[in-house]
């Protein structure tokens, strides 16, 4: 059975990751720590990753890689005594992905493009590498594709923000459908809003 070339590319890319690959990774690693936070690139990294979640080599796509600290919110210590189990300092875990928040910052940054997708690129002790594709929504050669042109509507405006991005819906919880998941959809704050009015109304 015949492999497709980029069916190579994720091979060579898992190779990198393992000990064999160890001297290129850390030389990578050490370039995109001397990058700025949002770094625009020539061509992806990883190729079949890009293609995958929807990158065209053509006018209206640039790919960006996105530099985010590892680990939850840093704290300060309060100063008022009291035991660390209510300091509210330990256990403060991000709501959202560092993904998604890659996202968030290569749209801030690209106020004019609208996020498509992202993928892992790498990462070290102190932070995660990923890579973003961004879609410029009033390109004519996106306009003129069918098979992206939806992105130029107005409803997709922002996207990234809504959490409509695959990194998004992880985050929001919509991966998942059936029993335990009832609350979910379509979002925990409009369900929380209908619990609310539920109670809070008067039954004659």
């Amino acid at each position: 059975m015949t492999r497709s070339a980029y069916r190579y590319m994720a091979t060579s890319f898992r190779q990198t990751q393992g000990d064999e690959g160890a001297a290129l990774r850390h030389e990578r690693l050490l370039t995109w720590r001397r990058d700025h936070t949002v770094t625009r690139l020539d061509r992806p990294t990883r190729l079949d990753r890009a293609r995958a979640i929807g990158w065209r080599a053509k006018g209206g796509y640039i790919c960006v890689r996105v530099r985010v600290r590892r680990g939850g919110q840093r704290k300060h210590a309060i100063i008022a005594g009291r035991r660390p189990k209510r300091k509210g300092i330990l256990r403060m875990t991000l709501a959202k992905s560092l993904q998604r928040i890659a996202e968030e910052r290569a749209a801030k940054h690209y106020p004019n493009l609208e996020v498509l997708n992202s993928y892992w690129v790498g990462e070290d002790g102190k932070q995660k590498f990923f890579e973003v594709v961004l879609v410029d929504p009033d390109h004519p050669e996106i306009l003129a594709d069918p098979k992206i042109n939806w992105i130029a509507a107005p409803a997709n405006q922002g996207r990234v923000f809504r959490g409509l991005t695959r990194a998004g819906t992880d985050s929001r919880g919509l991966r998942w459908k059936g029993k335990g998941t009832e609350r979910m959809r379509p979002s925990r704050a409009r369900n929380r809003r209908d619990t609310r009015r539920t109670q809070t109304k008067v039954i004659p």
